[in-house]
């Protein structure tokens, strides 16, 4: 028998959706390119092409519930997440099951002064934010001509075990909290902005896979609704390491140049924005209808710096 929940994306997100899942007895198969993960032997990870639909139908044949938590090179967005999502959606059309979709808040653009909100207009300016928004409406659109049931959530700057050098939480600061140095973050660290807390999102995405009346549906993935300043969360990681906090900006001018070497850093360039001015994101809508609340940020530090004390790799 196959498994009744498959997973795309072995990633920070993929992995705490696993986490949740496995909290509820589910099985859970997970696919990736390589067929290997870091998880416990009795959870199957399957390699293969994830933007091939025969090979996408196949390993999901049987499924439930479809989770969608792939995220291709920054650089490469554009030209390879249109087709991995279509084989993805193509998979769960075909075995019947649910398609839970992770999203970011790129179609949105600036947020103008406003908390994002599901009802927020999509009126991105980046290429990015564009693909997101047209990958949206494919998804929607998937929903209500009746081919599958889709789910979908969206989660801000994620942050957490696992988290890595993308997360602006991340490595850059954890580890300097640790060591007692100087944290490096992307853009002006004292503007509001909403973190998602890694774990949070995973329990989010199995929610919406549970949830009947979840379908058809976007939902800002749980986040503390007391928004803090970049700084201000900094701090808290170094208050709860011992250490005096110290926090500096990445020049863009940096960015810039590095991104002269490494396509990655350079697609950065073009979501900066994301940091210009106060970005908040209102979960309000999930906390309400399905009574799924953030972790408190405090806690959600706290139980990220200890990961990368247990583990230094985060």
């Amino acid at each position: 028998m196959g498994a009744r929940h498959v997973i795309f994306g072995t990633g920070a997100i993929g992995l705490a959706t696993l986490d949740a899942l496995r909290r509820r007895g589910e099985t859970v198969r997970l696919v990736n390119r390589s067929g290997s993960a870091p998880v416990p032997d009795d959870v199957e990870v399957v390699g293969g092409d994830a933007s091939d639909p025969h090979f996408t139908t196949a390993v999901t044949a049987g499924a439930a519930v479809v989770y969608q938590a792939l995220n291709p090179p920054y650089s490469r967005w554009a030209q390879e997440f249109p087709g991995l999502q279509k084989a993805v959606l193509a998979a769960a059309e075909s075995a019947g099951a649910r398609l839970v979709s992770l999203e970011n808040v790129y179609m949105y653009g600036r947020p103008g002064g406003r908390p994002l909100t599901e009802t927020h207009d999509y009126a991105a300016h980046t290429t990015k934010g564009r693909v997101r928004a047209q990958m949206a409406e494919e998804l929607l659109a998937a929903h209500n001509a009746g081919r599958v049931e889709v789910a979908v959530g969206r989660a801000s700057d994620y942050f957490g075990p696992r988290g890595g050098a993308q997360s602006n939480l991340g490595d850059r600061v954890m580890r300097a909290a640790l060591a007692g140095s100087t944290a490096r973050v992307l853009g002006d660290p004292d503007q509001p902005h909403t973190y998602t807390y890694v774990p949070d999102i995973g329990e989010g995405l199995a929610v919406l896979g549970e949830q009947a009346d979840a379908a058809g549906q976007v939902w800002h993935l749980p986040n503390d609704p007391a928004t803090r300043t970049t700084r201000q969360l900094v701090s808290t990681v170094y208050t709860l390491a011992g250490s005096v906090p110290r926090v500096r900006q990445v020049p863009p001018w940096m960015l810039r140049l590095a991104g002269l070497r490494n396509p990655d850093i350079r697609a950065v360039l073009e979501m900066g924005y994301l940091f210009e001015e106060p970005f908040v994101v209102d979960s309000s809508k999930i906390a309400d209808k399905l009574g799924l609340h953030a972790t408190p940020l405090d806690q959600a530090l706290a139980e990220t710096l200890a990961a990368y004390q247990g583990d230094p790799r985060g």
